[in-house]
C-alpha cells in the first residue's frame, strides 16, 4: 500500500505543476479534466501521509518502550501505542474506499426524469409519489430540484416529469434510483378493493458539460411554441417553451419552464447532451459485455429494481435483495438508507473485481 501511495503522491505533484502551465490554462476540456484529478487524488494523498506518519509514531513509541523503565510512562506509552494502531486500522480502511476506481460522473449534477408505465391512471399517480419522495430527498441533502417539463395524469400525478437536481455528489447518489419501480396497492378508483400493480420508470443521467459531449447544432432542429400549465401571466401568449430535435438519433427535448426561450433551449440543450451521452455508454456497456457490468449500479432503465407494497407497508430492493417495513418514511424521501447498501454493494463489486489491485 505504501508504494501505492507514493505512486500516487508523485502523480498528485505532477498534476499540481500541469494545471498552472499556460497551455492547460487555455484548453478548458484538460484544465477541467486535470483540477478534478487533482482534487480526488488530494484526499488519499492526505489520508497517506496522515497512514505514514501514524506508522513512524507506531515504530517511535515502541522503542520507547523497549527503552524505558519508569512504569508510568510505560502505561503512557502503551496507551499511545494502542491509539496508534486502532489509528492504523481505520486509515487502512479509508485509504482501501479511497482507492477503489471512481465513477467519473459521480460529482456530477443530474437530470432525473420519471415517466407512468404500466398501470393507466395509477402509475401517473405513482410517478407522482416518486417525484414527491425525490424531492423531500433532495430537501434533506440541501440540494436543489428546478422542474423543466411535466405532463399531467388524467387522474393526477404525471404521465411524464423531467427535473434537474444541483448539489454535492448528486448523481453518485441518484444513479441508483435509475429503473423500474413497481407499485402494488389499492387504486383510489377501485370499488372493490382489490391489489393493483403498477409502474413507473426513473431515468437518472449525469448532467454533462459542452466540453464532454459535443452537439453539431446543424444536426438539431429547433421548435418553439407556447408553455402550458402553471407559469404566470406569459403563459400561453408567448413562444417560449423549446423542443429541440436531434435528427441523427431522432432524441426529442422539450423545457418551458422558464418564460425565457433562450433559458429554456440552454435547458433543453443539457437534457439533449446527457441524453447522447447515456446512448454513447449503453452502446459502451455493450460492447463491454454484460459479466462486466454492476448489477447494482448498471442504471439501466428497463430493469426492475424496487417494490413498494402498501398493504404491507413494505418496500423491497431486488438488487441487493433488502426489504424495509417503513413505506411512509420511505415515501417521505428517507431512502438514504437503500442508497447507503447500494453504495457499499457497489464497491464491494469493484473491490472483488481486483480494483485494488490496477
Amino acid at each position: 500500500m505504501l508504494d501505492k501511495l507514493q505512486t500516487l503522491k508523485d502523480r498528485f505533484e505532477e498534476v499540481g505543476q500541469l494545471i498552472v502551465l499556460p497551455e492547460t490554462m487555455e484548453d478548458m476540456a484538460m484544465y477541467t479534466k486535470l483540477t478534478k484529478e487533482y482534487k480526488e487524488l488530494e484526499r488519499i494523498v492526505k489520508a497517506g501521509d496522515e497512514y505514514k506518519l501514524a506508522l513512524q509514531n507506531i515504530d517511535s513509541t515502541k522503542e520507547i518502550l523497549e527503552k524505558e523503565k519508569d512504569p508510568d510512562f510505560r502505561d503512557m506509552a502503551k496507551a499511545e501505542l494502542d491509539e496508534l494502531k486502532t489509528r492504523v486500522a481505520e486509515l487502512e480502511e479509508e485509504i482501501k474506499q479511497l482507492l477503489i476506481p471512481k465513477d467519473p460522473n459521480d460529482s456530477k449534477d443530474c437530470i432525473l426524469e420519471i415517466r407512468a408505465g404500466s398501470g393507466g391512471d395509477e402509475a401517473a399517480i405513482f410517478a407522482g409519489d416518486l417525484f414527491r419522495m425525490y424531492e423531500r430527498f433532495c430537501e434533506k441533502q440541501g440540494w436543489k430540484l428546478t422542474v423543466l417539463d411535466l405532463t399531467f395524469g388524467t387522474a393526477g400525478g404525471y404521465k411524464e416529469i423531467i427535473a434537474t437536481i444541483t448539489g454535492a455528489d448528486v448523481y453518485g447518489m441518484m444513479k441508483f434510483e435509475s429503473g423500474v419501480h413497481r407499485v402494488q396497492r389499492v387504486p383510489a378508483t377501485e370499488s372493490q378493493g382489490r391489489v393493483h400493480t403498477s409502474a413507473a420508470t426513473v431515468a437518472v443521467l449525469p448532467e454533462m458539460d459542452e466540453v464532454e459531449v459535443e452537439i453539431d447544432m446543424n444536426d438539431v432542429r429547433k421548435d418553439t411554441y407556447c408553455s402550458s400549465g402553471p407559469g404566470g401571466q406569459s403563459v400561453n401568449t408567448t413562444y417560449s417553451a423549446v423542443r429541440l430535435t436531434h435528427n441523427p438519433t431522432g432524441l426529442v427535448v422539450t423545457c418551458q419552464d422558464e418564460k425565457s426561450q433562450i433559458k429554456n433551449f440552454e435547458k433543453a440543450l443539457k437534457v439533449l447532451r446527457s441524453r447522447l451521452y447515456e446512448m454513447e455508454l449503453a452502446k459502451h456497456n455493450e460492447e463491454v459485455g454484460a459479466q462486466r457490468r454492476s448489477m447494482v449500479g448498471s442504471g439501466d432503465r428497463s430493469d426492475k429494481i424496487r417494490t413498494y407494497n402498501y398493504s404491507q407497508s413494505r418496500v423491497t430492493d431486488h438488487r441487493i435483495n433488502k426489504t424495509v417495513y417503513n413505506l411512509p418514511e420511505i415515501m417521505d424521501g428517507s431512502i438514504e438508507e437503500f442508497i447507503s447498501a447500494l453504495r457499499l454493494a457497489e464497491n464491494f463489486e469493484k473491490m472483488k473485481e481486483g480494483g485494488m489491485n490496477e
